[in-house]
Parts: structure tokens; C-alpha cells; sequence
């Protein structure tokens, strides 16, 4: 059984601040994030099937990221849960769009959750290989499920 892995990448816009944090990234700043996700599974082999010589569909693999992450953190203010108190609730104008998490939302943690999200969402037959989190050109945090 030959093991291949595929990878689809996504971009999103968001902004976050780090609470408590003592650099300038305490204040809120906007990235234009890219995430790659590689899955590794074999070809489909099933001559019947419409997905043969497939390990994953890209549009099946698209659609369920974008559904899981893209949509949720698209051109959203990501903050985690401690500063909620501090933070008026609107529903319009330009705080519509603010996820709070229960952690501090660096690329790490970042990473941490998806992996967990889309283990969850993936076919039986799939597997999540990898994943890279692009914050800037020059930065990024990658996660290995050899790693973990």
C-alpha cells in the first residue's frame, strides 16, 4: 500500500492581540495568515469509485477546512476569553467579528487547535500529515503529527 500526501493551502485575514503580552504585539495587528494542510492516505484503488486514484478530494478537503476554519477566522478579532470583560458586545459596525479563545492566540496555539478540529472532520481512511501557519513572509509555525 503506497502512502501519498496531499497538501491544499488557504489564506485568511485576521487580527489578534496577546494578552498580557510585553512586546508590542499587546495591541492589536492584523495578518494576512496562510495555512497549508497536508493529509497522507493511499490512493483510492476501487475501480468503481469516482474518487480513484485519489488519496482525498481537493474540493472535499477545501470545503471542510473552509467550513471548519477559514469562515470562522476570516477578517475576524481574535482575542482570547480574558479580555472579554473588558470588550463592549456590538452586534454590527467593526467589533461584529470577534472570536474569543481559550487560549493565547499565537500561530502555536493556532496550529494546536486546528489539528485538533480537523482530525475530528477528516475520512476514516485520511490522516492529517502536517500543517504550516504562515503569519508573515518570514514567519511561520509548522505542527507534525510525528511530533505528537
Amino acid at each position: 500500500m503506497t502512502l501519498i500526501r496531499i497538501t491544499k493551502q488557504f489564506r485568511f485575514e485576521a487580527a489578534h492581540a496577546l494578552y498580557g503580552y510585553d512586546g508590542p504585539c499587546r495591541t492589536i495587528h492584523g495578518h494576512s495568515y496562510k495555512l497549508s494542510v497536508t493529509v497522507i492516505g493511499s490512493p483510492q484503488s476501487d475501480p468503481s469509485s469516482a474518487k480513484i486514484g485519489m488519496v482525498m478530494d481537493f474540493g472535499e478537503l477545501k470545503k471542510r477546512i473552509k467550513t471548519l476554519i477559514i469562515d470562522r477566522f476570516d477578517h475576524a478579532l481574535l482575542l482570547h476569553e480574558a479580555e472579554r470583560p473588558g470588550l463592549a458586545a456590538e452586534t454590527n459596525g467593526p467589533f461584529c467579528k470577534v472570536v474569543f479563545l481559550p487560549y493565547q492566540p499565537t500561530s502555536e496555539n493556532f496550529l494546536i487547535d486546528f489539528a485538533d478540529r480537523i482530525r475530528e472532520i477528516l475520512p476514516e481512511e485520511v490522516s492529517l500529515h502536517s500543517m504550516r501557519l504562515r503569519e508573515t513572509d518570514s514567519s511561520y509555525a509548522e505542527w507534525f503529527a510525528a511530533d505528537n
